[in-house]
């Protein structure tokens, strides 16, 4: 009997040719590093259009992979306290810090950490360890979903496939940005889409403007809304990977945080939202911002 499906994927049109190794460690959130990828498809865990899978496949659009649930050793709890925004049997979300790698070939990471922090569940299908269905970047803060059962890993990785998981975020760029925008630019050949409104503008003496928006991404690209805003020339603050000439905080962080989600509960069937304030210091930056500006404009 073959072991339960963990994650699917279907591979979109355009997809750039690659093997199957390093896509699959792209887009499946279970087994993000290529090395741990490589090993899943030689021990027989990921299938292609219902066979067995191998390292040097070349992914073609239209097919759907499947990763199986091996249950391998869970990772080393890392003793580390995440806030818990909500959490049953089947799924929970964190809050997670800012600095803190969602997953990765290290020990610091949100996989190690949930260890220590989520409650075993007692239903029938189990994962062997809590996993992330989504990732978000290192650096930024915010919202993030986890599975505890096969059924929410299923369930909600096929929800953010077909786009059906709304995201929100909160992030200060450089500029007088408009009031609402929409940023269509493929990032790696693949369609990209990001929406955003602004909430407030403040004055700066570095910048002239700063703008404090909201932002929907409609695709899940990596490091999409960093290489959008910075395209349309309102990079994100502290951002030294995509603005290396552009005005960097050095130790304040990336001003961008995961401040609102909404997805359908893989148990219960309900729309399920959730929201948090973003980082005190986005408020403080601004309010300082300003005020360095009123000084200089009375001196």
């Amino acid at each position: 009997m073959l072991p339960s499906p963990l994650e699917t994927h279907t591979v979109p049109p355009g997809t750039p040719r690659e093997r199957l190794s390093d896509y699959a460690a792209r887009v499946f959130r279970a087994i993000p590093s290529r090395k741990g990828m490589k090993k899943a498809i030689k021990a027989g865990a990921v299938f292609v259009d219902g066979r067995p899978g191998h390292t040097g496949d070349w992914v073609q659009a239209g097919q759907r992979i499947v990763l199986m649930d091996l249950a391998l050793n869970p990772p080393k709890a890392l003793e580390m306290p995440l806030e818990i925004v909500f959490e049953d049997d089947h799924l929970a979300l964190i809050h997670k810090p800012a600095g803190l790698p969602t997953s990765g070939n290290q020990y610091r990471t949100v996989v190690n950490a949930l260890q220590y922090n989520l409650s075993p569940t007692p239903v029938d299908d189990a994962l062997p360890w809590p996993r992330p269905v989504h990732r978000l970047d290192a650096l930024t803060a915010g919202l993030l979903l986890v599975a505890k059962s096969r059924t929410a890993a299923i369930q909600l990785g096929r929800q953010f496939e077909e786009k059906a998981v709304q995201k929100t975020y909160q992030a200060i760029v450089a500029g007088k940005a408009p009031e609402t925008a929409i940023i269509r630019e493929p990032i790696d050949g693949q369609e990209a889409v990001t929406e955003f409104r602004l909430l407030r503008r403040a004055r700066s003496l570095k910048t002239e403007w700063l703008s404090l928006l909201e932002l929907y991404p409609r695709t899940g690209r990596t490091h999409q809304l960093r290489r959008h805003l910075a395209s349309i020339g309102h990079p994100i603050l502290g951002d030294a990977l995509y603005t290396p000439k552009g005005p960097l905080l050095k130790s304040k962080g990336l001003f961008l945080a995961a401040v609102g989600i909404e997805f359908t509960h893989p148990s219960t069937g309900l729309p399920t939202r959730f929201s948090i304030a973003p980082p005190d210091k986005f408020s403080s930056f601004l309010k300082r911002a300003e005020q360095r500006w009123e000084k200089f404009r009375k001196g």
